[in-house]
């Protein structure tokens, strides 16, 4: 079994390659992450039954070929770097970026460090910012776009974590305030942070050269698509200030970005199966298009997975939510598309 499993790690080159597992270190890798497994299985267990709602043995490939390693590789990635480290998650709906986040969480506890899970969504705009921000550009229909969150607050709690602070005080949002607007809530008071892992819909991604957007995919098809694309686009500038603070970037990467739309359906399909209120699937298209036209997935996040100055790791998901291809990109960043000039 053992030899089998050192096979295995050795015959996808690429993922091979990302994890750091070579011919002369894969039998202690094998070792070391058959020893984590036995460590972290009944956390893993009960988190599998309370949260996701799987039975862990479904989960348990995924787990030994991308979590247990992934959670070595920041373990390893911060001992390196001897302060806090800051691994950012981008991943589009869909992807799993929560559930990433928590066995990550999960592994990196059991290995004995102290981790701190942020969204971006813990950064919004308070309610009434948000209401003022309405009045000044009605675009802004939803929560969510590049503008809607405090880059300040961001840059405070990164920071504070980055230099060793503690306690930090870490904002919270709570969706389901003001009838589903979402409002900040109660804020955590985390005491010593040895890693943070910071996730998000649009963490890490750049703003891109502006001509692009005259000729960009569907649904960016009206003159005022493109200038609401263009716009979310220099509000992306914004944000360059709380990327810098990451000190690795992971991108979870579906292999069609069209199943954000079939996998938001489905969410909300289970939420109305529970009894609870959901959209209906056209409300669905017209709330998934209109991420779309303020970032749009080909524009912004397919450039990233070549970009080995941006991305440090890809993992793809296909439609059916399993992962693919893990690998590390090999291309420096394509200087004529990724732009902050306006």
């Amino acid at each position: 079994m053992e030899q089998e499993a050192q096979a295995a790690a050795l015959g996808d080159t690429s993922r091979a390659k990302a994890f750091g597992i070579t011919q002369a270190n894969v039998e202690e890798m094998m070792q070391e992450r058959s020893h984590l497994l036995q460590a972290v299985l009944p956390a893993f267990n009960q988190f599998c039954q309370t949260s996701l709602k799987i039975p862990p043995e479904k989960m348990l490939p995924v787990l030994w070929d991308l979590w247990l390693p992934l959670g070595i590789k920041i373990a390893a990635q911060h001992q390196k770097l001897k302060r806090p480290f800051i691994q950012g998650i981008l991943g589009s709906q869909g992807t799993g970026k929560t559930t990433t986040s928590l066995v990550i969480g999960l592994i990196l506890q059991q290995l004995g460090y102290r981790t701190l899970s942020l969204s971006l969504d813990d950064l919004y705009k308070t309610y009434s910012d948000r209401l003022t921000l309405l009045e000044q550009d009605p675009r802004l229909i939803w929560r969510g776009p590049p503008g809607t969150h405090d880059i300040d607050l961001g840059l405070d709690v990164l920071e504070q974590v980055r230099q060793g602070k503690s306690p930090v005080i870490v904002p919270r949002f709570d969706k389901s305030a003001h009838a589903g607007a979402g409002d900040r809530t109660t804020p955590d008071i985390i005491t010593g942070v040895d890693i943070l892992i910071f996730e998000g819909w649009f963490v890490g991604v750049h703003p891109i050269d502006p001509r692009v957007f005259s000729c960009a995919p569907p649904p960016i098809i009206t003159d005022e698509d493109r200038a609401f694309a263009r716009d979310m686009n220099r509000q992306l500038s914004q944000y360059l200030p709380l990327w810098e603070k990451l000190d690795s970037l992971i991108l979870l990467y579906p292999t069609d970005y069209r199943c954000s739309l079939e996998w938001r359906k489905q969410a909300e399909q289970k939420m109305i199966a529970t009894g609870k209120a959901g959209m209906t699937n056209p409300q669905i298209e017209d709330f998934v298009n209109y991420f779309w036209r303020s970032l749009h997935p080909e524009l912004f996040i397919k450039p990233l997975s070549q970009s080995a100055e941006i991305v440090d790791l890809v993992i793809e998901i296909h439609p059916d939510h399993t992962f693919g291809k893990v690998y590390q990109p090999e291309f420096g960043i394509q200087k004529n598309l990724f732009s902050t000039s306006s």
